[in-house]
């Protein structure tokens, strides 16, 4: 029972739910596509929290030695030592071999191709681009997009380019967040426990999530204004609003809450939560006509 604890653990269930931006391209067209649509969001959704798995064992195993010397991540099972390396690896060939059988059986031949891509890309940031400053940042906004590039795929129904650029730039400055919270609990011993942080100032990321969030705004009111409906349009415009104070209730708690993980603070903070749910029924109304 407390290998088996250990293995959910190293999946990491708390982050599966970002999986479920495979539903962002049928959100984004009011459709599920083709028929069985949720279903095949539903696999995509599974693909992916399969592929994210295997790099969650990865990343540990590769990370062991240096998340002993961290405060929070030395109690991960890998570093902890109640996971065994050789475990980890295996559960990880385990995942990928599940993520890719699964969409080859369902025929789903792109899914199958943009899951080894983002196991590609995964494999090479734990390996290396975690170490180069701003493209490890962006290197992880691409999970996400590949993310709804899935779904869409899945489901049949095209990205909307504008909404793609709005997930990518919400993931970038969360990533963005992540790095400056880190430096901000950790100090000069950031750099110790991710090499990558020495190139990293506060001033700066706080600029960088700023930008990143101004421009993810605008990109989201040229997608809404370009809706031909205008009842659509208007409602989504008007959602633009609870949008914007979410992220100005997100940049006002990365600096008051650093201590907490950035996870928590978009999930169980109330007001951003109610700002989230906002957003959520204002974009919900928008497609029912």
């Amino acid at each position: 029972m407390a290998w088996l604890i250990a293995v959910v653990q190293t999946a990491r269930p708390r982050q599966w739910p970002k999986n479920l931006l495979v539903f962002a391209a049928p959100l984004a067209g009011a459709s599920l596509g083709r028929d069985d649509g949720l279903g095949y969001a539903l696999l995509a959704a599974g693909v992916f929290t399969a592929a994210a798995s295997a790099v969650y064992f990865l990343n540990d195993v590769a990370d062991a030695e240096r998340d002993r010397q961290h405060p929070r991540k030395r109690l991960r099972a890998v570093a902890s030592g109640r996971l065994p390396r050789s475990h980890a690896i295996v559960l990880a060939v385990l995942a990928v071999a599940v993520a890719e059988a699964v969409s080859l059986y369902f025929g789903e031949r792109t899914l199958a191709v943009l899951a080894a891509v983002y196991l590609m890309l995964s494999i090479l940031y734990t390996l290396v681009l975690k170490h180069i400053p701003v493209v490890e940042l962006i290197f992880v906004a691409s999970g996400f997009v590949l993310r709804a590039l899935g779904g869409a795929s899945a489901t049949r129904v095209p990205p909307s380019g504008w909404f793609l650029a709005v997930c990518s730039l919400g993931a970038l400055m969360v990533a963005i967040a992540k790095r400056f919270t880190e430096l901000e609990v950790l100090g000069a011993d950031a750099a110790v426990h991710r090499p990558v942080m020495r190139w990293y100032r506060p001033a700066g990321l706080r600029l960088a999530q700023r930008a990143a969030s101004v421009v993810m705004i605008t990109a989201y009111l040229l997608w809404a204004a370009g809706q031909h409906d205008a009842w659509t349009r208007v409602v989504h415009l008007a959602s633009a609003i609870p949008l914007a104070l979410a992220l100005v209730r997100f940049d006002w708690l990365t600096v008051h809450r650093p201590a907490k993980p950035v996870e928590d603070l978009i999930a169980r903070d109330r007001l951003m939560m109610c700002c989230e749910l906002s957003w959520l029924v204002l974009f919900t109304v928008g497609l029912l006509r």
